[in-house]
């Protein structure tokens, strides 16, 4: 697995999953999955994909109460500007998938229609400054890995992070049952 990791530092992880460590204990990052938008040279940017706020945005905004977006669920996307809201879309195609980020609601609606396409709502989103993600795959704070084509067939909570991670090695899934004090173990 570190072979892995360190051959993923000196590449982009756009489109791919970070996946938190076992043992990392941040409230804003405990056992979330992220999916990576970019990362550059300046920076990295993603959504949490597993912090369901149990709202719709028909509930959130009363622009979209009676429009064809308001069963869109929202979900908590980062620590960063939690008030902002972004519409996000993606198709999971052999080939991987495609996302769209920051749409406009009418690019939404459009997209919602396509066969495949999940839309979502995020307030806020997770980001790093350069070099920052770099150092804390350095730490191993990270698990990286590729977007599984089932990824929307799952649960998008907590159970998101167990399915995932358990799915990239047996090691990985042996790890993740590990008592959240080690003391007691």
């Amino acid at each position: 697995m570190r072979e892995r990791l360190k051959s993923s530092r000196s590449k982009s992880l756009s489109g791919s999953l970070l996946l938190a460590h076992p043992v990392l204990r941040d409230p804003n990052f405990r056992r979330s999955v992220i999916l990576m938008s970019v990362h550059n040279g300046e920076g990295a940017m993603g959504m949490v994909l597993n912090r369901p706020l149990g709202r719709l945005l028909g509930d959130l905004h009363a622009e979209f109460a009676l429009g064809p977006l308001a069963g869109v669920p929202v979900f908590q996307g980062g620590p960063v500007q939690t008030e902002q809201l972004i519409l996000a879309a993606w198709q999971t195609r052999d080939d991987g998938f495609k996302l769209h980020l920051g749409i406009e609601p009418d690019k939404a609606v459009e997209l919602s229609r396509e066969e495949g396409v999940h839309v979502r709502a995020f307030l806020g989103y997770s980001g790093w400054s350069a070099g920052q993600l770099e150092n804390e795959l350095k730490q191993d704070t990270w698990v990286v890995t590729a977007v599984p084509g089932d990824l929307m067939s799952h649960p998008q909570d907590e159970a998101l992070w167990r399915t995932v991670l358990g799915n990239v090695s047996l090691d990985w899934r042996l790890r993740m049952n590990e008592p959240e004090d080690t003391s007691l173990n």
